[in-house]
């Protein structure tokens, strides 16, 4: 038998009850712990706690007073047995000071102020319990704190409360203004919600500030949730003084100098940034990870657990793992949610409650709901790409997908639902919904690199079509060179070659605008005209338009008069005939390079005023600007340089505004050549830097500075210029910029380069049939 004396039916044992409760408490003990640590059956010791035992033997009090670590006159007197009186209020767990969360206690103290029951709800490791007594010590009056364990029952929370209260019951508690933290209510969940409806209705100005990791709001009838988010994270291009204040990071380093003395270097801040990143601003996860410091170097920590979060765990062996902080949030959920949020974990970025039920197949709205409650799923930000896992759930429902072997299933499933997805938003990527288009390709951009991924290898048909649908989007994002080397690897593959005869077109089309983006469009110049061929077999009018304004483009860089001229009559005609007035529009830009090709620089204009006043009918921005760029260039090319000027900036900034950095290099170029001939050094110096951060610029800026060499009358840095300038622009987009790099260099080389600069010179204009205009004359005959 358990060594208890006799029982106390008339209570007479209260004071003893409450004095033992508030020690274990004070110790964070549930009746479990302390009863193993004493060596006592847990029933002896709910005895004990419920006032039930009057006098408790010597031996039993001896047991307890070890367990508690009871030292001194405190000790002594809980031997003897005495009574002493319980404090007024139990004081409130000190812990380590609260960082980033001081508009987060100033709002919760003001909802304290208009209601009786805010529960902190949030994912297990947020912060929710650091909070709560925060809170309680920013409180005027009395603040006090019980932890509700898993095998609370409503009489022991009521028996806890009195204790900290000071009080025998709890009908004796006093209906005075105080705060009451109820810890870790989901513990025990009917116990808390029966002793929370009792608290309410006895003592109702005591104001009750709970922690739960799920939602009460609805359960209990006037409660308010407030979801406890993860600490705010630094952006990316923060300097070090300014990273070291943000909240997540501020966590980090203070933890930090608890287990080091060396001060963190401005140059391991963006370890430190990155590190809080991959963390998702998760406390527990932060303050895990810092207790690693004592042995790791910044990039060790990040290396070794950048990649593997749920692996942090307390250096204590039987401390907290972080993995089982989540853990204790997914298994609050029913296998179906459970199931919900395994599938869910296939996103990268944000997601939108649409593209959550086309992954989950059915509707998501409820589930959802229960997610977000839980903490699992945060929201952040407007509109309808909001949802999002932080990495740590995400991590750990990957890992359950693993073991329940769905990994693959899901992965496809994703693939497909954001291929789908990118389709849709392709048709959109020409005209006015260009911009919303791109800006939300942008938010998937995690999303479809995933996709791609994965099904380039498991699925490479799918995989085809996502990438065959992206590449306006790709060339705008300046990722032409790797979507083109993966679309060709696709277009290879032995498994997409009884793919649809239409979607291996339209990818092979998709192949060539990207190639041509980057100076390899020849390389795909015969596969297009077989795709184009595919194309006007099927009747795919959409299709062909592109196909022919790609082929348009080519045969103009590579010197295909003939050809480049053909296909962009078609497309014109073709365009009419359909009523697509962009297309209208691209192929009289297209046109207009013959005119200047011929010398016909007024037709030009003409045309491409027409090209955009057609573009903006179409309320197509980008190839408005295009079109002011070409006008750009003739203006130039006319020896109008004030005119080029003022549309070529206009058009950079247009280009820039739409997000096009080819056009936009092509507007620059135009640009800094005009300041350059007419005489505007320093600010064709400044366009040279400007050119300098955008991507495939190399060939203009070295035109620009043959122009500036010619202009300070430096010949040999000309002809080094233009020469650079003639191989680096050889089979881009137009022929006739080598022509112009060509005439420079024979302008400015020394006799016997003149010589064969001439004779190159000779051999581009019969090739592409193309005419000097009189300034190329004119520099030629100065030479």
């Amino acid at each position: 038998m358990s060594p208890v004396a006799d029982h106390d039916p008339r209570g007479a044992g209260a004071g003893f009850a409450a004095a033992l409760r508030t020690r274990r408490l004070a110790r964070g003990l549930t009746q479990e712990e302390l009863a193993g640590r004493a060596g006592l059956g847990v029933r002896t010791l709910r005895e004990l706690e419920r006032g039930r035992v009057a006098r408790p033997q010597r031996g039993t009090l001896t047991l307890l007073a070890d367990a508690l670590d009871l030292v001194g006159m405190d000790r002594e007197e809980f031997l003897a047995g005495t009574v002493t009186p319980a404090p007024t209020t139990l004081p409130l767990p000190t812990a380590p000071a609260l960082i980033g969360r001081d508009a987060d206690v100033a709002e919760l103290l003001d909802l304290l102020e208009r209601t009786d029951l805010v529960v902190l709800v949030g994912l297990a490791g947020v912060g929710k319990t650091g909070l709560a007594h925060a809170v309680a010590h920013a409180v005027t009056g009395t603040a006090v704190s019980v932890t509700i364990t898993d095998v609370s029952q409503p009489n022991d929370v009521f028996a806890a409360v009195a204790a900290v209260f000071g009080v025998a019951r709890a009908e004796e508690l006093p209906d005075r203004p105080s705060l009451l933290v109820l810890d870790g209510i989901d513990r025990s969940h009917r116990s808390a919600v029966k002793a929370i409806a009792w608290l309410r209705a006895r003592v109702p100005a005591v104001k009750i500030l709970a922690t739960s990791r799920r939602p009460l709001a609805g359960v209990v009838p006037g409660a308010v949730d407030w979801r406890v988010e993860p600490l705010e994270l630094p952006s990316a291009l923060s300097s070090p003084d300014v990273v070291r204040h943000v909240p997540a990071v501020a966590l980090f380093l203070d933890r930090l100098r608890q287990v080091r003395r060396e001060p963190v270097p401005d140059a391991e801040v963006p370890a430190v940034a990155e590190l809080v990143r991959r963390l998702d601003g998760l406390p527990l996860a932060i303050e895990l990870a810092a207790a690693r410091g004592r042995v790791l170097e910044l990039p060790e920590l990040l290396s070794r657990y950048g990649n593997r979060v749920l692996d942090l765990a307390a250096t204590d062996p039987d401390g907290q793992r972080l993995r089982d902080a989540v853990a204790a949030s997914y298994h609050l959920l029913d296998e179906p949610e459970q199931a919900a949020l395994r599938c869910l974990a296939m996103f990268r970025g944000r997601w939108s409650l649409d593209l959550a039920e086309a992954l989950l197949g059915f509707n998501a709205e409820a589930v959802l709901d229960r997610l977000v409650g839980l903490g699992l799923v945060s929201v952040r930000g407007p509109g309808d790409l909001r949802f999002r896992l932080l990495d740590v759930v995400r991590d750990f429902a990957t890992e359950r997908c693993v073991e329940r072997g769905e990994l693959r299933a899901v992965r496809l499933r994703h693939a497909d639902v954001i291929t789908r997805l990118a389709v849709r938003l392709a048709a959109d990527l020409t005209g006015p919904a260009s911009a919303a288009a791109v800006s939300r390709l942008d938010y998937l951009n995690s999303d479809i690199r995933a996709a791609l991924r994965y099904a380039s290898v498991r699925e490479p048909a799918t995989a085809l079509r996502l990438a065959g649908a992206i590449p306006r989007w790709c060339r705008l994002r300046g990722r032409d060179v790797e979507a083109h080397k993966l679309l060709r690897r696709l277009l290879d593959d032995a498994r997409t070659g009884d793919c649809d005869p239409v979607i291996r077109a339209n990818a092979q089309v998709a192949a060539g605008m990207l190639a041509m983006a980057h100076g390899r469009g020849v390389a795909e110049l015969w596969p297009t005209e077989a795709a184009l061929e595919v194309l006007v077999a099927h009747g795919d009018t959409f299709g062909e338009l592109a196909a022919r304004a790609v082929l348009s483009g080519v045969w103009q860089a590579v010197g295909g008069v003939d050809e480049s001229r053909r296909h962009s009559e078609a497309m014109l005609g073709l365009a009419i005939r359909t009523g697509r007035v962009r297309e209208i529009a691209v192929s009289q830009n297209n046109l207009a390079w013959h005119d200047i090709r011929a010398g016909d620089l007024a037709t030009a204009a003409r045309r491409l005023v027409a090209a955009g006043r057609r573009a903006a009918e179409a309320g197509d921005a980008r190839i408005q600007a295009l079109a002011q760029a070409n006008l750009a260039e003739v203006a130039r090319l006319d020896g109008r340089f004030d005119e080029a000027v003022d549309l070529a900036r206009r058009a950079a900034a247009a280009s820039a505004e739409v997000g096009d950095p080819t056009h936009r290099v092509r507007a620059l170029g135009t640009l800094g050549q005009a300041l350059a001939e007419s005489g505007r050094l320093p600010e064709a110096a400044d366009v040279l830097v400007e050119l300098a951060e955008l991507p495939g610029s190399a060939g203009m800026s070295a035109m620009i500075g043959g122009y500036l060499a010619l202009a300070r009358d430096d010949r040999p840095a000309a002809a080094t210029a233009f020469e650079a300038a003639a191989n680096l622009l050889a089979g881009r987009d137009d022929i006739r910029d080598v022509l112009e790099a060509l005439t420079g260099l024979a302008a400015s080389a020394e006799p016997a380069d003149r010589k064969r600069a001439l004779g190159e010179l000779d051999g581009i204009r019969a090739r592409g049939r193309l005419t000097l205009l009189p300034r190329e004359r004119a520099l030629l005959s100065g030479a």
